[in-house]
């Protein structure tokens, strides 16, 4: 079960747009992240290059947690706003809710729920 200051950290770094540090230091070797019902991609290293990747091709970002967020036991539930401004000119607002299974203070798995259209 993550400490309550592990889940402010973690959001803080997000929030920071230090999206790829924060998976660095916060999920599992083996972590895996699911958007909707695609398939999961798995393995921090992997996850974390790609958020770098998605990283290179925005101009601006804004990323922001909507509170409150939930704790339950080794799950959490949090609600984020993320507004791209990207290299093409291109802007795209997402809200998102993250739902996270917790080893300890690392994410094991994580799985995204949000509209497509948003996007």
């Amino acid at each position: 079960m993550p400490k309550l200051e592990t889940i402010e950290q973690f959001i803080k770094m997000v929030e920071s747009n230090e999206h790829d540090k924060a998976i660095e230091k916060f999920y599992t070797i083996d972590a895996s992240m699911q958007e909707n019902q695609a398939e999961p991609r798995v393995g921090r290293d992997n996850l974390a290059a790609n958020e770098k990747n998605t990283l290179l091709k925005v101009k601006s970002l804004v990323s922001k947690c909507v509170r409150p967020y939930f704790i339950d036991g080794d799950h959490a539930v949090i609600q984020w706003f993320f507004r791209f401004e990207w290299k093409n000119g291109t802007i795209s607002e997402i809200e998102e809710i993250a739902y996270q299974r917790w080893e300890g203070e690392l994410i094991k798995t994580e799985k995204f729920f949000y509209d497509p259209k948003q996007f």
